[in-house]
C-alpha cells in the first residue's frame, strides 16, 4: 500500500508523490512565544514530529521547518508588562518550549526559524508583490495584499471571497478605510509606540503575521513545497493568506499537501482561560509523564476532535505503562535467563510476528493513523506476554524486545526506561537545585528540574520545601 495524505485542499485523500524522489520538504507552523506552551500547541508538535518519523521510516530524507513568531501584539504586550524589550519575552519562551518539546520527545526541526530575524525577505517579497499588482501602500505607509487579484483565494477554505469578510485575524492595523477592499490584509504595519519595529521604504514598521511564514518558508524550503502543515484553526485567513502571497510572488503551486490537526477540546469544552480549563505542558507535567501525554495524542486520529480529561489521560497512562512494563519484562528475562538455541516453534513465531510492522505500516499509510497503529503495537505486546518465557531463546526475546521498541520509536514513545534513580541521587539533585536557586542561578536550577522529570521524578515545591514523587 503507498502512502496517501488527506489533502485539505482537496478534502480527499491523494497518494503521496513528493516533488523529488527521496526526499520531502515540510513547513508547519510553530508557537507565537508569549507564555508557555499550552497542550493545545502540543498537539501539532506531537503530530507531526510523528509524520515526520514515519517519513523517515519510509526512507524519505526530510527536511522539517517550524518557526518561533517572536514578533506579535501578545508577545509585546507581555513585555509592556514586564518592562523589557520583546526580544527578552520570545527569548525567554523559546527556550522554555524547546524543553518542553524535548520532554515530550519531539524533536527539533531542521530549522527553527524566527520571524525577526527574516525581516528583509520579507520586505523583498512585499516589494515583488507591489511590483506585480498584488499590493498596495496606504497613506499611513500600511501596506495591503489586494485580495481579489488573486483569483484563487478562498480555494484551501473552501469558501467564497464574499463570505470571508469578516474572517480576518486582529493583526489588521486601524485606518480600515484606506483600503481598496474590506477583504485585503496587512503585509506591513506602522510602528506603534513604544513597538519594536524595523526601517522599510513604507514606513518604521513591522510585518504582518502572515507574510512571515511564506517568507521563511521560500528561503529554508524552496518555492514549492510538499507538505504544509498546522492547526486546523489555521486554515482561515493565515494558511489561506500564505497561498496568495506566495503564488503570487513566486508564480508557483506553494504546497502540494495540506495537513491540518483537529482541535483539542478540555471536558467537552474548548479550552479557554477564562473558563478554568486552560493547561500548559508544564501543568500537565506536574501529574504525568510527558510521553503519557504523547501517547494520549497518538491515540487518536489526527483529524478527529480530541477530547482531554482526567480519566482519558489515565487510560493513556495505563495503556502505555502496558507496553513499558511488557518491554521491561524482556529485558529481565534477557538478563536472568534465556537459552542460546532458537528453535524452529520460536522460528515460526518470529516469521508471524514480522506481520505486526507490516500491519503497523498499513496503518500509518493510510494518512498516518497513529489510532489503529497503536492497536498493532497492543497486539505485539500481547503476542510478547504470551510467548516469551524463560525458556525462550535470547535471540527470541531480543527480537520481540526491538520490534516492539522500533515501532514505538516511530510514535516517538520512548518504552525502554533507564534504570531507576537510586532515593540518594534524587535528593542530592534536589539539594544541587535548591543552592541553585539561592544562588539565583535558575537555569542550572531547571535543568535539574528537567532531568528528574525526564527519569520520572516529579517535584513540587511547597512552604514546607521540595517534595518529590516517582511518577
Amino acid at each position: 500500500m503507498s502512502l496517501k495524505i488527506y489533502n485539505t485542499l482537496s478534502r480527499r485523500k491523494e497518494e503521496f508523490v513528493p516533488l523529488e524522489p527521496g526526499k520531502v520538504k515540510m513547513y508547519v507552523c510553530g508557537p507565537t512565544v508569549y507564555n508557555l506552551i499550552h497542550i493545545g500547541n502540543a498537539r501539532p508538535m506531537i503530530v507531526f514530529d510523528t509524520v515526520r518519523r514515519y517519513m523517515e521510516h519510509k526512507g524519505y530524507e526530510v527536511n522539517y521547518v517550524s518557526n518561533f513568531t517572536d514578533v506579535d501584539d501578545k508577545i509585546i504586550k507581555k513585555a509592556i508588562e514586564e518592562g523589557v524589550d520583546a526580544e527578552v519575552i520570545s527569548t525567554r519562551y523559546i527556550a522554555e518550549c524547546k524543553k518542553d518539546m524535548e520532554a515530550m520527545n519531539v524533536r527539533p526541526a531542521t530549522t527553527h526559524p524566527l520571524a525577526t530575524q527574516e525581516i528583509d525577505g520579507m520586505l523583498q517579497m512585499i516589494q515583488t508583490l507591489i511590483d506585480r499588482g498584488h499590493a498596495y501602500k496606504a497613506a499611513d505607509g500600511t501596506v495591503y495584499f489586494r485580495t481579489r487579484s488573486f483569483q484563487e483565494y478562498g480555494k484551501l477554505s473552501h469558501k467564497n471571497l464574499d463570505d470571508l469578510r469578516g474572517g480576518n485575524r486582529s493583526l489588521l492595523v486601524s485606518g480600515e478605510d484606506q483600503k481598496e477592499d474590506m477583504l485585503d490584509f496587512v503585509l506591513w504595519k506602522p510602528k506603534k509606540e513604544g513597538e519594536p519595529y524595523w526601517e522599510s521604504c513604507w514606513c518604521q514598521g513591522r510585518p504582518g503575521w502572515h507574510i512571515e511564514c511564506s517568507v521563511m518558508s521560500k528561503k529554508y524550503l524552496g518555492d514549492e513545497i510538499d507538505i504544509h502543515a498546522g492547526g486546523e484553526d489555521l486554515i482561515f485567513p493565515h494558511h489561506e493568506n500564505e497561498i496568495a502571497q506566495s503564488e503570487a510572488a513566486n508564480g508557483k503551486t506553494f504546497a502540494r499537501y495540506w495537513m491540518h490537526n483537529a482541535f483539542l477540546n478540555i471536558d467537552n469544552r474548548k479550552m479557554s482561560k477564562s473558563a478554568g480549563n486552560f493547561f500548559t505542558v508544564r501543568d500537565i507535567s506536574e501529574k504525568y509523564d510527558l510521553q503519557v501525554l504523547r501517547f494520549f495524542m497518538l491515540s487518536a486520529h489526527y483529524r478527529s476532535q480530541l477530547n482531554f480529561s482526567d480519566a482519558l489521560m489515565e487510560a493513556a497512562k495505563n495503556g502505555y505503562e502496558r507496553i513499558v512494563t511488557s518491554v521491561e519484562n524482556l529485558n529481565f528475562l534477557l538478563e536472568n535467563g534465556g537459552t542460546e538455541e532458537l528453535s524452529d516453534a520460536e522460528r515460526e513465531l518470529l516469521q508471524e510476528a514480522e506481520r505486526f510492522a507490516a500491519r503497523f505500516d498499513e496503518a500509518m499509510d493510510d494518512d498516518f493513523n497513529t489510532a489503529d497503529a497503536l492497536s498493532v503495537i497492543f497486539e505485539l505486546v500481547k503476542f510478547a506476554n504470551t510467548h516469551a518465557g524463560r525458556e525462550s531463546s535470547k535471540a527470541f526475546l531480543q527480537t520481540l524486545k526491538e520490534e516492539i521498541v522500533a515501532l514505538c520509536d516511530i510514535c516517538g514513545l520512548i518504552v525502554e526506561r533507564q534504570a531507576e534513580m537510586l532515593d540518594s541521587d534524587i535528593e542530592a539533585l534536589i539539594a544541587e537545585r535548591q543552592e541553585a536557586r539561592k544562588a539565583k542561578n535558575f537555569a542550572r536550577a531547571d535543568e535539574i528540574r528537567q532531568e528528574l522529570l525526564e527519569r520520572g521524578i516529579v517535584l513540587e515545591d511547597t512552604r514546607e520545601g521540595v517534595k518529590w514523587k516517582r511518577a
